[in-house]
């Protein structure tokens, strides 16, 4: 493997920052010497805890471990990925399921366009720092099957401007044509030249 993810939720909730930042981050935790990508702990949030609620300023949930009560949002799941010391971190999003209305898929993409504005912001303000460098940054691209919401997406995420983008909002239960379909709907509108990541896909 040249890259392994680490997963921003379950590394939150144990064992938990403090733990890690003593023994030096995602890396010295690990005892991984190549990169790390860490997910922005939305999907978890969405997919796993037990009760959750979705506002403006994040998410607020129950662990699914002992049912504390726990919150992240865009700040914050920045500064737990600064934290982790990972080599690239994700925006935080809201990850729609399948099926969705498209209301639905437009309201949760305005959401997450207004969330990577304010991941952008605070790492404007922070510039986290790993032991290659500066930590890396990615915007996902969401609006489930709707073409013009992938279009859309694409184009607003480079005018907040990321090191790299990704594909999120596929492999969460749609056909395998949807999901291509979604691919194929956002990569056009990506930069030429700059990494892409397409979340969620294949096996060990």
């Amino acid at each position: 493997a040249q890259i392994v993810l680490g997963n921003t939720y379950h590394l939150f909730l144990r064992p938990g920052m403090e733990v890690i930042a003593a023994m030096g981050g995602l890396h010295g935790f690990s005892r991984w010497e190549r990169p790390i990508l860490t997910d922005s702990g939305g999907y978890q949030v969405f997919s796993l805890a037990k009760l959750r609620k979705i506002t403006e300023q994040g998410v607020r949930f129950q662990s699914h471990h002992d049912g504390s009560a726990c919150f992240i949002g865009p700040e914050e799941s920045m500064e737990i990925q600064a934290t982790l010391g990972s080599d690239i971190a994700m925006a935080f999003d809201e990850c729609p399921p399948y099926p969705c209305e498209r209301s639905y898929a437009e309201e949760s993409l305005e959401l997450t366009l207004r969330w990577a504005r304010r991941c952008r912001s605070w790492v404007d303000a922070n510039q986290p720092v790993t032991g290659g460098g500066r930590q890396q940054h990615f915007g996902i691209v969401q609006g489930s099957v709707y073409a013009e919401l992938r279009e859309r997406s694409a184009k607003e995420l480079q005018e907040i401007g990321f090191d790299g983008y990704a594909v999120g909002g596929v492999s969460v239960g749609e056909p395998e044509d949807e999901m291509f379909r979604a691919i194929e709907n956002s990569v056009p509108f990506l930069p030429e030249g700059m990494p892409r990541y397409a979340m969620g896909l294949g096996t060990p």
